[in-house]
This record gives C-alpha cells, sequence and structure tokens, in this order.
C-alpha cells in the first residue's frame, strides 16, 4: 500500500513540476494609468505638431510676402539708381551748355568792348575835324553852301553810323547777359535734379536694406519654429513608439495571464487525479482525522493593516518584497529596468501583500493573480477593511489593500513609493479577496 502511495505521490511531483516549468516567469505589465499618460502624452504631442504646423504655414507666407516686398523694394532701388545715373548725365549736359554760353558770353563781351572801342574812335576821329557828333557846332565856320552840305552829309553819315554801333553795343550786351542767365539756369536745374535723385537713391536703397531685414529676421523665425516642430515630430514618434511598446507588453502579459491560467488548470485537474488515486491507494489503511489550523481571527485584519501602513515611503521596487519585508527588485526587460527597480530595495503590490497577511499567518504567492484566488470572493460593493483589490485580467494586474473610507494602501508603480490613495475604480475586479 505504501508502495501505491508513494508511486502516487512521485507523480503528482512529477506533474506538478512539468506544468510549475512549462510557463516562464510573467512579463512586464503596465499599468492602465502608465498607458493612458502614455496615451495622452501621444495626443499632446500630436497637439503640439498641429498647432507648429499652424504657426509655420502662417510663416512660411509671411516669409513670401517679406520675399515679394524685398523684390518691390529691390526694384525701386534699380529705378533710383536709374534715375541718378539720368540726372547725372543731364547735369553734366547742363555744365557743358553753360560752358559752351560762357564761351559765347565772353565773345558777345569782347564784342560790346570791340564796339565800345570803334565809337570812341570814330568820335575822336569826328573830333579831331572839327565837328561835334550830335551837336550843332559842326555846322559853325561853313565858308560856303556847297561847304554847309557837306557837312551835313558828313554829319548824317557820322550820326547814322554812331548809333549803328550803339545799337550793335546795345544788342550784344543783351545777347550776352541772356546767355549767362541761361546757363546759369541751365546748370542750376540740372544739380537740383541731380540732388533729388541722389537723395531718392538713398532713401529706395534704405528701404531695400530695411526689407532685406524684415525678411533675414522672418527666414530666421520661421527656421526656428521648423525646428520646433522637427524636434515635436520626433517627440511624437517616440512617444507613439513608447504607447505601442506599453501595449505590446500589455497584450504579452494578457497572454501570459492566459497561459498561467491553463497551467493552473492543468496542474489542478492533474493534482485531483493524483488526489484520487492518493485516495484510492490508501483507502484501506485507517485514517486518523488531521488536525486543521484554526484561521487567523479577524482580529488579524488590523496587524495586516498595521504592517502595510508601517511600510509607506519604502520604494516601489518590481518583483520586490515577502514575507521578511522589502528586497531586491528583479529586471524585467522594460519599464522596470529603466527605472533601476533591480538596484531598488522595496516592495511590488503583491509584494507588499506578502508581507502584510504573514504577521497574521497568511502566506500568500508573489502574484496577483494567484493572491486573487487566494481567499474568499466578496463583492465589490461589500469590501471591508482588510480585504485586497484587484484589477485587470483575473486580477494580475494590480492588488492594493482596502483601508475603508473609500481609500487603500499600495505599492503602486516605479518611480513611486508606497501609499496611501482613493479606491481606483477604472479596470477594477468587481470582486475583492478575503483572507480573514
Amino acid at each position: 500500500m505504501l508502495t501505491r502511495l508513494s508511486a502516487v505521490l512521485v507523480l503528482m511531483a512529477v506533474l506538478t513540476g512539468t506544468a510549475h516549468a512549462s510557463v516562464p516567469p510573467p512579463p512586464p505589465n503596465p499599468s492602465d494609468s502608465e498607458i493612458s499618460a502614455s496615451r495622452a502624452e501621444a495626443d499632446a504631442k500630436a497637439a503640439r505638431v498641429g498647432e507648429l504646423t499652424g504657426r509655420l504655414t502662417q510663416a512660411e507666407s509671411r516669409l513670401q510676402e517679406l520675399l515679394d516686398d524685398v523684390s518691390y523694394k529691390r526694384e525701386l532701388a534699380n529705378k533710383a539708381r536709374v534715375d541718378l545715373e539720368t540726372a547725372i548725365s543731364e547735369a553734366d549736359a547742363a555744365r557743358r551748355e553753360a560752358t559752351a554760353a560762357r564761351v559765347q558770353a565772353d565773345a558777345a563781351s569782347a564784342a560790346v568792348e570791340q564796339s565800345r572801342r570803334e565809337l570812341d574812335e570814330f568820335a575822336a576821329a569826328s573830333y579831331a575835324q572839327g565837328s561835334t557828333v550830335g551837336s550843332f557846332s559842326a555846322y559853325i565856320g561853313a565858308k560856303s553852301p556847297e561847304d554847309l552840305l557837306a557837312r551835313a552829309q558828313l554829319l548824317e553819315a557820322v550820326s547814322s553810323s554812331g548809333l549803328n554801333r550803339l545799337d550793335q553795343v546795345t544788342r550784344d550786351q543783351g545777347a550776352a547777359a541772356n546767355l549767362d542767365a541761361a546757363a546759369r539756369a541751365a546748370v542750376q536745374k540740372a544739380e537740383s535734379k541731380q540732388a533729388a535723385a541722389d537723395e531718392a537713391k538713398k532713401v529706395a536703397e534704405h528701404a531695400q536694406q530695411v526689407a532685406v531685414d524684415a525678411h533675414t529676421a522672418q527666414a530666421a523665425a520661421t527656421s526656428e519654429l521648423q525646428s520646433n516642430k522637427d524636434a515635436v515630430e520626433r517627440e511624437l514618434v517616440a512617444a507613439r513608439g513608447e504607447v505601442n511598446g506599453l501595449e505590446a507588453q500589455r497584450q504579452q502579459y494578457d497572454q501570459w495571464v492566459e497561459a498561467k491560467k491553463r497551467e493552473e488548470e492543468e496542474n489542478a485537474r492533474r493534482a485531483a487525479a493524483a488526489a484520487a488515486a492518493a485516495a484510492a491507494a490508501a483507502a484501506p489503511a485507517p485514517q486518523r482525522p488531521a488536525a486543521v489550523a484554526p484561521a487567523p481571527s479577524r482580529g488579524g485584519v488590523q496587524t495586516v493593516i498595521n504592517r502595510a501602513l508601517a511600510q509607506r515611503g519604502v520604494i516601489y521596487a518590481w518583483g520586490g518584497g515577502n514575507y521578511n519585508g522589502p528586497t531586491y527588485g528583479v529586471r524585467d526587460g522594460g519599464v522596470a529596468d529603466a527605472y533601476g527597480d533591480y538596484r531598488k530595495i522595496g516592495f511590488d503590490c503583491s509584494g507588499l501583500m506578502m508581507y502584510a497577511f504573514a504577521g497574521a499567518g497568511v502566506y500568500l504567492p508573489h502574484y496577483s493573480g494567484y493572491q486573487y484566488n487566494s481567499g474568499r470572493k466578496v463583492p465589490l460593493a461589500q469590501m471591508a477593511p482588510g480585504d485586497m483589490i484587484f484589477w485587470g485580467p483575473g486580477g494580475g494586474t494590480h492588488v492594493a489593500l482596502y483601508l475603508g473610507g473609500g481609500m487603500m494602501v499600495e505599492a503602486p508603480h516605479s518611480g513611486a513609493v508606497v501609499r496611501i490613495s482613493p479606491v481606483r475604480y477604472g479596470g477594477i475586479m468587481p470582486y475583492v479577496t478575503r483572507m480573514l
């Protein structure tokens, strides 16, 4: 009989060992809050990209407007330079004309002087001949009518010639004055045009420089906007990658939970079969009733709560914690590693429950999914202090200890510490687990 029983026990051990080894340790399981925060960050980055895209479109439109303005101002500057060159050419021509007019005026002045000298010479000759031009003295002393007539003819000829000379002098003087005035006016007008053109050129070139400076400043601002947009787009890609990574981890974890559930069901089936075989093998022998250990008293609830609350402020470490207190965390190949949990001494959510309930003589496994099935299921609406609250499929995402009054104590996630929090109802399981 003992041989049969031993064989059955060996079979149970083999079956249990084989089943236990078939499923690897749990993969990382990001919390709902981590996934939500990651999605919110990605959405915020996307919104920021949209905002920057709109601003960049406006900046590029403004840049084009300023570029058009630069082109327009550049053409105005070109026009001003052409106008200045024309004015300089006209001024040069006016100066040449003035020079020619000055030569003509000088010639006219010389002619005036020549006419004056000839008139003076004629007057002197007339005086030497005993006549005074323009007076009656020329007739005095005439010796005969013939002489008087000759003198009258001579006086008439002299007067006519003198008047002609005087007229020519007057004309020469007027022509010289007119030529000189016209030359001065032409030069003055040309120089005025040149000054105006030069000023217009300066104004146009200044306007062109202002337009160029505005375009340069806008180009720099547009470039900065483009750089910012590129940076936020890279952040968006990274944020979306993080979301995809967390969701992939959650999917892998859910698959692991399903595999673990199937393993537990298979273990239970094999254990039941082995137990039935063992019972059949041991049936002929008289059995003494086994002593049943008394369940912890309800007073142990306060012990559990006190032990959990005593760990407030202890750092979170994924995989950390046991019946005796906080321990080093373990690597998860993902988020926990990024936070360096494997270098920290602390608790994860199920590790905190192990330590708390060990004070009341209840020894829980280090996995929230197993802890969910470790005690009596109580509807969420009837939870009481000391009950374990669970989240996620099969309770495998997170566990916390209910304190009453809508509050709980938990080891929440990497980067946080053991803390008291309000009960979160998103993703919560409909039942709590009561151990005491």
